[in-house]
């Protein structure tokens, strides 16, 4: 039991919430458009990763919802920003710039998105560059593009059986209501924002590690279970694990869309470093489970645990590399 709150409860709440179900309509358009782990360029990560000399130039854009942009102009513009530099990191990169696109209802309706977004741009240290604009529409809409770069790759598809599950959350935050973003960036300092997102590409040049992904919209649970898929793997979930707030109830934190937030997969041996690198810089780390070898993604609490998910029956995103054919 969790608290009041029993563990089939959870497990049943994640897999039907919505940040979840936005996910599955991944499956649809990859299908669509044929786009797979074995494409020109994989598809399923953070960001698309292309060779680029020494190195990989990184590509990525993000969509954000038409609400929140209406109900919080201001910060779906710095979001805009922070999810593109964190995808990057993700990928074990560093951001060159970003691009953005804009829809308005006039001057004055594109006026908080547009703070958001250079303010966001300040503090990360990434210049924008250019991008689309149309202030003749009936309500706001925002997409952001980015640029990164790389010299040694974190992925979705490297995760091996008995590999540690490394969960990194800035917990120094609060909610931004009514949404389920962990707000805990636009107070902060910009020298500690931009050391902070520097530990991804340190684990990667060191390294220490060669798997990772951003926590996502999808929460922390949907978000292992994007790497699982990719990856092939399974994972178990020790959800007592996992940072977070006393004060925050468990289901709703799972659920959550952290300013900062990372898993990392590594081999037990580098757990350690991996671990104390994040608490150097003040985040919260912890090992929260493991990556099994039977497709399975299992919330545990400890006592009792639950399937919230079987890749061998259902595909989430549809990104999985095909099986090997001895």
């Amino acid at each position: 039991m969790l608290g009041t709150v029993a563990l089939d409860s959870v497990v049943a709440t994640l897999r039907d919430s919505r940040g979840l179900a936005a996910k599955r309509d991944i499956a649809a358009v990859t299908s669509r458009l044929a786009l797979s782990a074995e494409s020109v360029i994989a598809v399923g990560d953070d960001c698309a990763a292309i060779p680029d000399g020494d190195g990989y130039l990184l590509f990525a854009i993000e969509g954000l919802m038409n609400e929140f942009v209406e109900r919080d102009p201001w910060f779906a513009g710095w979001c805009g920003v922070m999810v593109n530099v964190s995808d990057v990191a993700a990928m074990g990169g560093r951001p060159i710039a970003v691009a953005d696109a804009v829809w308005a209802a006039g001057e004055s309706g594109a006026a908080p998105i547009l703070d958001g977004l250079r303010a966001a741009a300040k503090a990360y240290g990434v210049p924008i560059v250019g991008g689309h604009t149309n202030t003749r529409t009936h309500g706001g809409q925002l997409a952001v593009g980015i640029l990164g770069r790389a010299k040694r790759l974190l992925t979705s598809f490297d995760a091996q059986p008995a590999d540690r599950l490394i969960a990194a959350i800035d917990l120094r935050g609060r909610y931004r209501e009514p949404f389920s973003n962990w707000e805990a960036a636009t107070d902060a300092p910009a020298t500690r924002l931009i050391a902070d997102l520097d530990v991804l590409p340190s684990l990667a040049e060191a390294g220490l590690s060669t798997c990772a992904k951003d926590i996502s919209q999808a929460g922390l649970v949907g978000t292992a279970m994007m790497l699982g898929e990719c990856s092939r793997v399974g994972l178990r979930i020790e959800i007592n694990e996992v940072p977070r707030p006393p004060e925050i109830a468990l289901e709703r934190w799972l659920q959550t869309f952290p300013s900062y937030g990372f898993l990392v997969v590594a081999p037990r041996s580098k757990a350690a470093d991996i671990l104390g690198r994040f608490r150097h810089r003040g985040i919260a780390a912890a090992d929260i489970g493991e990556i099994t070898a039977d497709h399975r993604v299992v919330v545990a609490d400890g006592q009792s645990s639950e399937t919230i998910w079987d890749f061998a029956h259902e595909p989430l995103i549809g990104c999985a590399p095909p099986v090997a054919v001895a």
